[in-house]
């Protein structure tokens, strides 16, 4: 109970990673086996390095041939003599995507992305990767007899349940006959931010035009400064300069204490690689509009396919969007408060590394609710907000920039003013006609 409330997220109730194993064919001791791996998630993609597939077998099961995928490590053959050697002997095997370009001979369908896969909003058809082994025991008459255990994805934050059989995938050979699998197991991997790293990865900032104050991310938000389990702050020329000036750069810890793999971003009061900054820019008599941006200040990474998820209750009417790609998600009946932003494909779907042209922004106009539309209050501001599917954090409500003392009633006052103006004219007019 614990680890499924855990890995629950409201914003993607059902989201998670399904590994389909498919038994084809069976000779004797030898299984053609067909495995699917696909991501029903609504906005976590897997970059690279990608997936990395991990199982122990439960006897002296080996690997013969693979398409679409292969094993890390070959493992201990020397059992087997002459020229014929399998594919993979371990018992605990990692198998991982070709990469693009491999040769048609050794392809699949939905294969050789380097392991990458995109989240179903974004691009369904790149959500799903597959391979095909053929695999020999000697020690099993059935395939239900004897699962694999230990599944991995070799993704942080990711746990993937034991095996269980389930109906047998069907497959439409064409447009009158339907084939199925002998058998299939079904692996389900579920995420977790918490199990990935003890630390988040993004803040957000605010900023009205009615006030001048600036809501910088908290201080500390994903890391400090010198502390205890980190390096300190170094000098390093940085490949972006600021007026020709050195600046300064920390190599943050990595979930499991090492630094080979960890983030070097610029050193700030927040030390996030990632920053969202929320701006209400303008407000029209109808209409109000804000512009989002999103700072890299990772050094040395660039996040390609990126995307961001907020949560806010005038989404329901939003009018326009600009430079970004836009889909709202609709999870609970009619309620629409939850909308993902990615890049526009060759446009700006790749988040440049900390520098110049490391940021993405967009502007998007939003209709004035007359039911709940009110700059005091906080209202404005995003309630959550996540970033490549990971909570940004977000600065505390008592430091919401505010309205100037006496416009809050008065500002309500003007708009539902307004409003009943205009519902009234317009009744004029169409007596008139």
């Amino acid at each position: 109970m614990c680890c499924c409330l855990d890995a629950y997220d409201p914003m993607d109730p059902d989201g998670n990673i399904t590994i389909m194993w498919d038994f084809m064919t069976n000779s004797r001791d030898m299984y053609m086996v067909s495995v699917s791996i696909y991501n029903y998630q609504l906005y976590r993609h897997i970059e690279r390095p990608g997936w990395r597939l991990g199982w122990t077998w439960p006897n002296d099961e080996v690997i013969w041939d693979m398409r679409g995928a292969e094993a890390t490590n070959q493992g201990n053959c020397s059992k087997f003599k002459g020229d014929n050697i399998p594919h993979c002997c371990e018992k605990s095997p990692t198998i991982v995507d070709l990469l693009p370009g491999t040769p048609y001979n050794m392809q699949t369908k939905n294969c050789c992305r380097g392991g990458v896969l995109s989240s179903v909003t974004q691009d369904r058809t790149l959500a799903k990767a597959s391979f095909q082994m053929s695999m020999e025991s000697a020690n099993i008459s059935s395939p239900a007899t004897g699962k694999p255990s230990n599944f991995t994805l070799g993704i942080p934050g990711y746990t993937c349940s034991n095996a269980t059989v389930v109906a047998p995938t069907k497959f439409q050979f064409d447009n009158q006959r339907t084939t199925q699998a002998l058998m299939t197991w079904e692996i389900t991997c579920s995420y977790s931010q918490f199990r990935e790293s003890e630390t988040p990865s993004c803040c957000v900032s605010l900023s009205t035009f009615y006030n001048s104050t600036i809501v910088s991310c908290p201080r500390c938000s994903c890391g400090c400064q010198g502390e205890p389990r980190s390096s300190t702050c170094s000098r390093q020329a940085s490949p972006f300069p600021p007026d020709g000036e050195q600046s300064n750069f920390l190599q943050l810890p990595n979930g499991d204490g090492g630094s080979t793999t960890s983030p070097v971003v610029l050193c700030t009061p927040h030390m996030c690689p990632i920053r969202v900054h929320w701006h209400v820019k303008e407000s029209y008599r109808e209409y109000w509009r804000v512009k989002v941006t999103i700072t890299n200040f990772n050094v040395y990474r660039n996040y390609s396919d990126w995307n961001l998820v907020i949560q806010h209750p005038n989404f329901r009417s939003i009018l326009q969007i600009f430079s970004f790609s836009y889909q709202p998600l609709v999870h609970y009946g009619e309620i629409n408060d939850t909308a993902m932003f990615w890049g526009i494909k060759h446009y700006n779907d790749m988040l440049i590394q900390y520098g110049e042209n490391g940021n993405v922004q967009t502007e998007m106009l939003l209709h004035k609710d007359a039911a709940d539309f009110t700059f005091s209050g906080g209202w404005a501001f995003p309630r959550r907000l996540s970033f490549n599917g990971h909570d940004c954090v977000m600065p505390p409500p008592d430091s919401y920039p505010t309205l100037p003392n006496g416009s809050s009633t008065m500002s309500s006052l003007v708009h539902c003013v307004s409003l009943v103006l205009s519902s009234f004219l317009s009744s004029v007019v169409l007596l008139l006609l």
